[in-house]
């Protein structure tokens, strides 16, 4: 049944670009994830290329080209079906369809053969072990599409850009055999561990592994020969060049090229897996205060790379059956919650949220860290973590705790000076705090999320054991919103390219519930609660201070004092998720009200210095809108995502007018913060 209703859902909201043959569901996105994993194994299919995958090269989320190739040979005839490499010309692409795992394209091959492509980056919610591993699955599948028997080999390679963002660097290689599977390894020379070029690590090493079918060839060489081997003879060497050298010396490549023999109207399918592992992947600086580098979670699960390869390509199975389960339940639960164009937004975000993380440290003590992809690259960002939240509470709310432990133990261990939350913890990959306290200061802002975000682990887990562990750090930051959340000295916001800004209504009342907030905190730990009295009484005053009664229709300020400013009144987003019932209900109504005046073609801006939208502010709002207000904000994002111009891995800020990229503005790209698309799905039942 489920099938059934994706299947009429999909088809109805289907759509074609241009000129072009392929359909796309449940929509035409910004870019396509293809290999989505970690900030590391992070390539994407960008929207200039219509989405068409023959004849454009996949892009590391930087917009570096990441050369990735695939050619298919139908009875002696060789195309391409992947990457932009000179020579045969493309299959042609009928469709495209993401899930909240896949992206699965179906090409026809000269009326012949019909070509489905997988792209699969599992997500694993309840499976550290599964979900620490940095690799991808491509599945291939063959079949005849008029009836007769085709000849049919399949090629795909990798280019030597996936291991350094610095092209001069040395390259050095291997091809191995272990039980069922071929593998090509690459990786740098030398090695820099836990330093990156142009955003891609200088660490580590790279596998390509297939089965080991007998009809498998592979090569390793200069791009230009090995291809053109497999076009010419349709199959490869079995060899591998000797001189090792750098990325942009004949540009080597690692191949495969399956024979699939004559094939008919049953699928033949091939397997491909693709990936990085790191045997450190963070330095941190946790309870020491010293920086110490933190294993990859993986090796705790797997005795060495070749066994973590090889268990990788064996679980392929589980891996389809489960993304599968977790693709339905968001599909369903997102249909169910706010329709059709709310599933094609969720779905979109699940791979992008996850693909921010590395996953570190052991079983008895796991810790996610979170890269604040393409903004700056910090580590640990509190205020990109609390937009990020709702999708691991509606996930697995235990994953909010391993994103708040790093942050904890640095500030816990005494190395940061200043009594109000820290806001990073560094730049990826080196959490080493601040012991200068010299972070970029949003001191309302990061108490406020980190009290929050704490009370919304401890309600959703049952563990208020961690709010007792960190009780006297959750005071010390309630202590900061005591004095300074009623009246908002001048201060960034998360909205930090927005600049400073004093009396900000809705950083106010973000202080003013993570009080009452805290005084859950202490009810929860039989501590005397001396929070809620004052939240009580700064909520009445904010009620007089941030709002414009007098305006048609009523609506919050942007900053006090200003009746003619106004901004989207996000943060009340806390007060429902943490079920607290303390805003009153009429506030919710008022806004619901006043965004249906104010919205433009593709958003409700920000606030009124620009006709800027943040998307994960618009959900917020939606979430906790009347239902007509939800809706409008749900149509305009999903609308937004069919037809901006904008054309890189999702973007989560840009003009409501236009809906290309912010004029004058940063370019965003990429981050987590669109797990906020799951505020919705996240608030209590």
């Amino acid at each position: 049944m489920w099938f059934i209703k994706l299947v009429a859902a999909l088809t109805a909201m289907g759509s074609k670009i241009g000129g072009s043959a392929s359909s796309f569901y449940p929509t035409r996105p910004p870019a396509v994830p293809l290999a989505v994993r970690s900030p590391y194994l992070n390539a994407w299919l960008q929207g200039e290329s219509g989405c068409i995958l023959p004849g454009s090269w996949p892009r590391h989320w930087t917009g570096d080209i990441v050369g990735w190739q695939g050619f298919v040979a139908v009875d002696g005839v060789t195309y391409n079906w992947m990457g932009a490499a000179h020579g045969p010309g493309p299959v042609t692409q009928v469709s495209l369809e993401y899930t909240s795992t896949k992206s699965i394209f179906t090409f026809d091959v000269s009326g012949k053969v019909n070509l489905t492509v997988t792209f699969l980056s599992p997500v694993y919610p309840d499976d550290m072990d599964r979900q620490s591993l940095q690799f991808s699955y491509v599945s291939v599948k063959a079949k005849s599409c008029d009836g007769g028997s085709h000849n049919v080999k399949v090629y795909m390679d990798v280019s030597a850009e996936w291991a350094s963002g610095d092209n001069s660097q040395v390259i050095e290689w291997n091809k191995d055999e272990s039980k069922d599977i071929t593998y090509l390894t690459f990786c740098r020379q030398n090695q820099m561990e836990f330093q990156e070029v142009h955003e891609i690590a200088s660490w580590g090493n790279w596998y390509l592994a297939t089965g080991s079918q007998s009809n498998l060839t592979w090569q390793i060489g200069r791009d230009v020969t090995v291809r053109n081997k497999f076009v010419n003879d349709g199959i490869l060497e079995n060899s591998q060049e000797a001189n090792f050298r750098p990325v942009n010396d004949s540009w080597p490549v690692f191949a495969f090229s399956h024979d699939l023999g004559d094939v008919t109207e049953n699928d033949v399918e091939r397997l491909f897996t693709l990936g990085l592992t790191q045997d450190n992947v963070i330095n941190f600086a946790g309870h020491s205060g010293n920086l110490e580098p933190v294993p990859g979670l993986w090796m705790s699960y797997y005795k060495n790379d070749t066994d973590a390869v090889e268990a990788f390509y064996d679980d392929f199975g589980h891996a389809e059956e489960t993304s599968t389960h977790l693709d339905q339940r968001i599909w369903t639960d997102s249909v169910d919650a706010a329709g059709a164009k709310y599933a094609l937004i969720t779905s979109l975000s699940v791979r992008q949220t996850f693909g921010a993380l590395q996953y570190a440290g052991t079983p008895d003590k796991p810790y996610i860290f979170l890269k604040e992809i393409s903004s700056n690259s910090d580590i640990q960002t509190v205020d990109v973590i609390f937009p990020a939240f709702p999708i691991f509470v509606y996930l697995n709310a235990t994953l909010s705790r391993y994103l708040l432990d790093p942050l904890f133990e640095n500030q816990e261990s005494g190395a940061y000076p200043n009594l109000y939350a820290e806001h990073d913890l560094g730049t990826f990959p080196v959490a080493k705090g601040y012991p200068k306290g010299d972070d970029e200061a949003m001191p309302l802002e990061e108490c406020g999320n980190m009290i929050i975000m704490s009370l919304a682990y401890a309600q959703r887990t049952g563990d208020t054991g961690y709010l007792s562990a960190h009780y006297p750090l959750l005071e010390q930051w309630a202590q900061f919103l005591v004095n300074d959340s009623l009246i908002p000295s001048n201060q960034l916001s998360t909205d930090d390219f927005a600049g400073t800004l004093a009396n900000q209504t809705n950083l106010a009342i973000k202080g003013i519930i993570g009080l009452k907030a805290m005084s859950q905190v202490a009810l929860l730990t039989s501590n005397t609660d001396k929070f809620s009295v004052i939240a009580d009484s700064y909520l009445d005053r904010w009620k007089t201070l941030g709002i414009n009664s007098d305006a048609s229709p009523p609506h919050a300020t942007l900053s006090y004092g200003d009746p003619d400013s106004h901004g989207i009144l996000y943060n009340i987003y806390a007060d429902k998720l943490l079920g607290l019932n303390f805003v009153d209900q009429s506030i919710f109504d008022m806004q619901s009200k006043f965004y249906q005046t104010v919205a433009n073609q593709y958003a409700v801006p920000l606030d009124t210095r620009h006709t800027w939208a943040k998307s994960d502010w618009e959900m917020f709002a939606a979430a906790v809108a009347s239902n007509g207000t939800r809706d409008m904000f749900i149509n305009k994002l999903a609308d937004w995502i069919g037809n901006t111009s904008t054309n890189r891995a999702m973007t989560d800020l840009f003009d409501s007018i236009t809906g290309d990229y912010p004029p004058g503005g940063p370019t965003f790209v990429a981050r987590p913060v669109v797990g906020a698309n799951f505020a919705l799905l996240a608030l209590p039942k």
